[in-house]
């Protein structure tokens, strides 16, 4: 049986940036505006009982998927959990090494976002990056939707439906995202591009 995880030491951790700092203010305001436990928390969004106290103490910088799944069990967005902090922020900064932001990152590619967590919005911008031989396929979104992309680095091959086509650096392109679509890194190095998604309103 593996030994108990250590607590995180309290020397190394660096201060959090005060979009995060808000969001964690929040986790510990609803959670206590609920009357629950961080047991119960911990229940409702499947996210361990000693990283919620981290959280609610601002000692780790939640990723973008536990904070939404925090979001959820609350029944909120995470537009409306960092409403408190971006009322009074004029300039938003997303900085390059916020896992916050980081949507996904595995073997195959990374996907960071570049939009706002708080907007509620009808486009959303990405920086996707695709190790090689990688690639991000994608089932069918909403009806109406179209990513547009631009390749800044690297070779992409994108098929949307039964049409293929390929990109090089500075190649942009546009295509229906309500149908099957992937994005193949085919060349002989790290791809990388920016991905816009657009929900018909």
């Amino acid at each position: 049986m593996a030994s108990p995880r250590k607590p995180i030491a309290q020397d190394n951790v660096e201060p959090l940036d005060p979009a995060t700092q808000a969001l964690c203010e929040q986790v510990s305001k609803l959670r206590k505006k609920r009357g629950w436990s961080l047991g119960e928390l911990s229940m409702a969004c499947a996210v361990s009982r000693s990283m919620l106290s981290q959280i609610e103490h601002a000692k780790v910088n939640p990723t973008l998927a536990v904070a939404h799944r925090i979001a959820q069990a609350f029944g909120v967005s995470l537009g409306q959990m960092l409403d408190a902090f971006h009322a009074t922020a004029n300039i938003e900064v997303i900085r390059a090494d916020d896992r916050t932001y980081h949507y996904r990152s595995d073997r195959h590619c990374r996907i960071r976002t570049l939009s706002p967590l708080h907007l509620e919005k009808d486009v959303e911008f990405y920086e996707v990056s695709l190790k090689l031989k990688g690639a991000l396929r994608s089932a069918a979104h909403f009806q109406g939707t179209r990513e547009f992309i631009t390749v800044q680095q690297g070779h992409i091959r994108i098929t949307s439906g039964k049409e293929i086509t390929e990109l090089g650096p500075g190649d942009s392109a546009h295509y229906n995202a309500d149908i099957k679509h992937t994005l193949e890194n085919f060349g002989k190095d790290q791809a990388t591009a920016f991905l816009v998604v657009i929900y018909e309103k």
